[in-house]
């Protein structure tokens, strides 16, 4: 029978190769439930994973989703590697997109171009004191992180509720709850004509460059690691944890801000109750299949794009719901934790023990 036998010391080939073993049993589930949903298999796979990648405007939509996924997951992978549990970065996503919104809707005809570099610190700012909330209430409170950050997250889409329903709201807009139109010059510029992805998608390939530079090459950057994985080794060198938990934080918060600073001044154009997408959540598992990685976050990243495009097209193409985009992700997520549990243990083949013959005893009368 196969038994679980712990490695002498981690295998790394086995951290490389789980995440695309964990992508090989999803598309084989997927292949299932297309097949229990009355499917072609062959026709949802090309949908989801051909697609997206059949001609340059799909590679553009592509990076288009992959961009605020990128951003958001570069900000996780820090949080997670120090220890740091933020899983509201859909609430910073949020207040993110509102500040920017609120810095755009100010612009007039005659602004200047250069409002948008305005209107993407107000988002990145943003970002920040919506995730210094967590940092202070675990600081001063020893508030848990993860509750938290996840509960602002829905704070976060009460305010904006708040605001296209109500002083926000395009009192030429039929009564929509949504913001008016942002103007010409508060929009992110776009790399190519007719197609949407814009100056964002490469913000977000610099921004991996750097977050590889802090990680391994700044001090800083090692101080948050080490307090990651060995708390006790980081107190002893002097490291401080405060320190650690605010940088990781407040880093992880802007980066989220940016996206949705990204989002709602590019393909959105206005703040409507659809801001929300998902990407927060959706960017812890890109991070953690690119391995906490700014290089592996961007495979991931394009990745979980792909899902999301595929997501749209089986649901215009092949009636699936929308849901199903979420289905794969999650999905994914747990095929992956399953798979890492190869990294620290193997599979190793024991006999079945035989059975011993049965010993006759007399017994006297």
């Amino acid at each position: 029978m196969l038994k679980l036998e712990a490695r002498p010391a981690p295998s790394k080939l086995m951290s490389v190769a789980s995440p695309l073993l964990a992508l090989a049993i999803t598309v084989v589930l997927g292949v299932i439930l297309f097949m229990l949903l009355g499917k072609d298999p062959l026709r949802g796979l090309q949908v989801f994973f051909i697609e997206p990648l059949k001609s340059g405007y799909a590679l553009s939509e592509l990076a288009l989703k992959a961009t605020p996924l990128l951003l958001i997951a570069l900000g996780l992978s820090v949080c997670f590697r120090s220890n740091v549990w933020n899983i509201g970065a859909e609430g910073q996503f949020i207040i993110g997109a509102i500040a920017a919104g609120g810095v755009a809707m100010m612009a007039d005809k005659d602004s200047s171009r250069f409002i948008v570099l305005a209107i993407l610190a107000a988002g990145v700012l943003g970002g920040m004191a919506w995730a210094g909330i967590v940092a202070f209430l675990r600081d001063k409170a020893n508030a848990n992180e993860i509750l938290v950050s996840l509960m602002l997250v829905y704070v976060a889409e009460m305010v904006l509720s708040y605001l296209v329903y109500g002083p926000w709201k395009d009192p030429a807009g039929y009564n929509f709850p949504q913001t008016i139109s942002f103007l010409e010059p508060t929009k992110i510029p776009r790399l190519f004509a007719g197609w949407r992805v814009n100056i964002g998608a490469v913000i977000a390939v610099v921004a991996v460059g750097v977050f590889w530079i802090f990680l391994s090459r700044i001090h800083a950057g090692f101080q948050l690691q080490v307090g990651g994985l060995a708390p006790a080794a980081a107190r002893y060198a002097g490291f401080s944890s405060r320190k650690a938990l605010w940088m990781a934080m407040l880093g992880s918060g802007g980066m989220a801000g940016l996206a949705g600073a990204l989002e709602a001044a590019g393909p959105l154009g206005q703040l409507t109750p659809h801001v929300p997408a998902g990407y927060g959540f959706a960017a812890i598992i890109v991070a953690f299949v690119g391995r906490l990685h700014p290089l592996g976050v961007v495979f991931s990243a394009l990745l979980m794009s792909m899902l999301y495009i595929g997501g749209e097209l089986a649901q215009s193409r092949l009636g699936l719901p929308k849901s199903l985009t979420g289905v794969f992700q999650g999905l994914l997520l747990f095929t992956l934790l399953a798979c890492d549990t190869l990294i620290h243990y193997r599979f190793r083949w024991q006999p079945a023990p035989r059975g011993h013959a049965p010993v006759l005893v007399a017994k006297e009368s």
